[in-house]
């Protein structure tokens, strides 16, 4: 694809600008803090839960981070417990990490997590159809799981490091735009390689493209490995030069994970923080 590395060093070039605090707090803003372990139990789903309730005490100066992400079956843990409404409630979903099952099955998961409190739903494009070229069967999974979870957002992740080749990363996002994706998102973080500025760059692309097509704006995640603060604010610079500032906010932007959060407060703070 044309003019790709031209983006790219534009966006490396504002990065450089822009390791400010104000930056550094405007990130943590855009977080998904998320729990996507084998280990989770609803002790320890609770206790994340908790640290975001507290948040604005323990860091009265600091914005509060945009979601909580977790497996479907803890949505209703984290809506009993979470007390801040602005935080949203976001599981993955479709049979996270590999979407190889049946579509029923993955419909009935998403919808299922709705029902217990998910505002926000997280799937993966079956890879198995779209590296077919089957993209009909690609694009049904997409729409008929947005159908099924009705008002709440839904995130649909491409796995961009499986994908490699950046026209088809293109042609992913596309196709999920026009099935019905709310975001675009670069990977599950459980396969290597996971987010890369190259793919971020691509995507954000397609969702430029899809904008001036339709005047729909779509939501961007890069995720899978994002910790150091030196990462984050480049993707961030990578949204601003591709997209710009009206996407930078937590409708349309939203980044992970806890350890990033943690590096933000720590270079915040100018000390060593293990908040979340």
């Amino acid at each position: 694809m044309e003019n790709l590395n031209e983006k790219l060093e534009k966006a490396k070039t504002i990065s450089a600008t822009n390791m400010t605090d104000d930056v550094y707090k405007k990130i943590l803003s855009l977080i998904d803090l998320t729990s996507l372990n084998n280990t989770d139990t609803e002790s320890k789903i609770i206790g994340l839960v908790q640290k975001v309730n507290s948040f604005s005490v323990s860091y009265p100066h600091y914005p509060q981070v945009a979601a909580v992400c977790v497996y479907p079956n803890f949505a209703s843990v984290v809506k009993e417990n979470l007390k801040d409404s602005n935080v949203k409630i976001a599981v993955v979903g479709g049979v996270f990490p590999s979407s190889q099952s049946f579509v029923q099955i993955k419909k009935a998961e998403c919808a299922m997590a709705v029902e217990m409190g998910a505002d926000e739903v997280d799937i993966v494009l079956s890879l198995s159809n779209f590296l077919e070229d089957k993209m009909e069967q690609a694009s049904f999974e997409i729409s008929t799981i947005k159908e099924s979870i009705g008002d709440a957002h839904l995130k649909v992740i491409l796995e961009s490091g499986s994908i490699k080749v950046p026209e088809m990363v293109y042609k992913a996002s596309m196709l999920a735009m026009q099935s019905g994706a709310d975001f675009i998102k670069t990977s599950t973080g459980k396969s290597d390689p996971a987010a890369t500025p190259e793919a971020a760059v691509v995507m954000c692309t397609a969702i430029y493209d899809y904008y001036r097509q339709t005047g729909k704006k779509i939501g961007f995640k890069p995720a899978g490995g994002i910790s150091e603060t030196a990462d984050a604010v480049l993707y961030y610079s990578i949204v601003q030069t591709i997209l710009g500032p009206e996407w930078l906010n937590s409708n349309l932007f939203r980044i992970g994970a806890s350890r990033l959060a943690n590096n933000l407060l720590s270079q915040l703070d100018n000390k060593q923080t293990n908040y979340f």
